[in-house]
């Protein structure tokens, strides 16, 4: 039965969370803000070496790497904590698109790409990306790729374009997904396959610009060139075919830590949003929280996110009980309702602020520009709402059929 209750453990581990995001994280916002990633280095470098002191290091990575283990709902706990800051994630050697490789090379990689590619990875000793959305294919349907990777001998030879790869710029190496037998059954088309970016053929085409910020590093998207790419057969990731199965695999979880990343994001929001309320003088006296509006925005978002983290936590106990498919009605339910959610939350603290908001003196307005993605990445919003509707239809013996047919 799932229970909301936390044992002592968990209890302790989200408070000492709390407590570096207080002393580490926070103070690092402003001082590294509006520069470029690889200029704040050093300043990234010795916050992850406090996290990794205070023994916080890569949550949800096995104990065996050097992680904590946590299961996915008390990983998606530790997210809302650290999502609170856009640099929680990866101070603590959890962020995106890296932990989703940890998790396909841990349970997918071989030995040898375990060894190569997993083990310094999972320390933090070097960055990856992973690649498969295209700028000519419908990124909410994967099954539908156009790169592609051709048995040549004991290699692959890779040619394509991808786009939105978070992360390649500055990454040891790509996974990118890849069609290898045209002729077999949609979902069984491509593989995933280790693609390291020094490989001759692997072009950045450039940094895209995101609502006006290209970023740089880690906190960057890319478009890649695969350009006669050859890499050895054995950098393939599980069987050949097998890259729609694993990035489902991926992804599932992935959305719960997105989830409850940008719930860590509202409570952030929220917080600002009351203070707001309570400093901000629209009169003589006359606080901006004593207007009804004002008081309406709260309550709203207040139940709005207490609901959201509810929802998120019973599809985490959901995967972890019953597994990824399991849960697909459930993941696929908090992925658009929690997106819609951190959308609400943020406008109205963007608007309780007035021009403060729009400027980056808080952290709302990267808020604003980042997420703002979350009703599209790993899905839109639409395809999960359909996925969802058919999925309960077909209980009722309404069968529509697949979405990629």
């Amino acid at each position: 039965m799932l229970s909301f209750e936390l044992n002592e453990k968990m209890s302790a581990l989200l408070e000492r969370a709390s407590a570096e995001m207080q002393s580490v994280v926070y103070p690092l916002e402003t001082e590294i803000a509006g520069r470029p990633f690889a200029d704040c280095a050093d300043e990234l470098n010795a916050a992850r070496a406090k996290i990794k002191a205070a023994g916080l290091w890569a949550p949800q990575v096995p104990k065996e790497y050097g992680g904590l283990g946590l299961t996915f709902r008390e990983h998606g706990l530790m997210s809302e904590v650290l999502g609170r800051s856009p640099l929680g994630h990866y101070l603590f050697g959890c962020q995106a698109p890296d932990a989703g490789n940890m998790e396909v090379l841990h349970k997918f990689g071989s030995d040898t790409q375990k060894q190569k590619y997993l083990k310094p990875l999972a320390a933090g000793e070097i960055r990856s990306c992973f690649s498969m959305t295209e700028p000519d294919k419908a990124g909410s349907n994967p099954a539908w790729l156009a790169t592609s990777a051709v048995l040549d001998g004991d290699h692959y030879v890779i040619n394509g374009r991808k786009w939105f790869t978070t992360a390649a710029d500055g990454s040891e190496f790509a996974i990118v997904m890849a069609v290898t037998n045209a002729d077999a059954s949609p979902y069984a088309r491509a593989s995933m396959i280790i693609v390291p970016t020094s490989t001759p053929g692997f072009r950045q085409v450039r940094r895209i610009s995101v609502m006006g910020e290209t970023g740089s590093g880690w906190a960057s998207h890319s478009e890649i060139a695969y350009e006669n790419c050859r890499v050895p057969v054995e950098n393939r990731l599980g069987d050949e075919g097998a890259g729609f199965s694993i990035a489902q695999e991926r992804l599932g979880p992935g959305r719960i830590h997105h989830c409850m990343r940008w719930i860590g994001i509202c409570e952030r929001s929220f917080e600002l949003m009351c203070k707001q309320a309570v400093q901000r003088e629209i009169a003589p006296g006359k606080a901006l929280g004593t207007r009804q509006i004002v008081q309406q925005w709260i309550a709203e978002s207040r139940a709005e996110i207490d609901a959201a983290r509810l929802l998120v936590q019973h599809a985490a106990w959901k995967i972890d009980t019953a597994g990824n498919y399991g849960a697909r009605i459930e993941v696929s339910c908090i992925k658009f309702h929690v997106a819609g959610v951190l959308q609400r939350v943020v406008d109205r603290a963007i608007q309780a602020h007035g021009a403060l908001g729009m400027t980056d003196d808080t952290p709302l307005a990267s808020f604003f520009r980042h997420e703002r993605a979350a009703r599209i990445y790993d899905g839109p919003d639409e395809v999960h709402k359909a996925v969802v509707a058919r999925r309960i239809l077909k209980q009722f013996g309404l069968e529509i059929g697949a979405l990629a047919g």
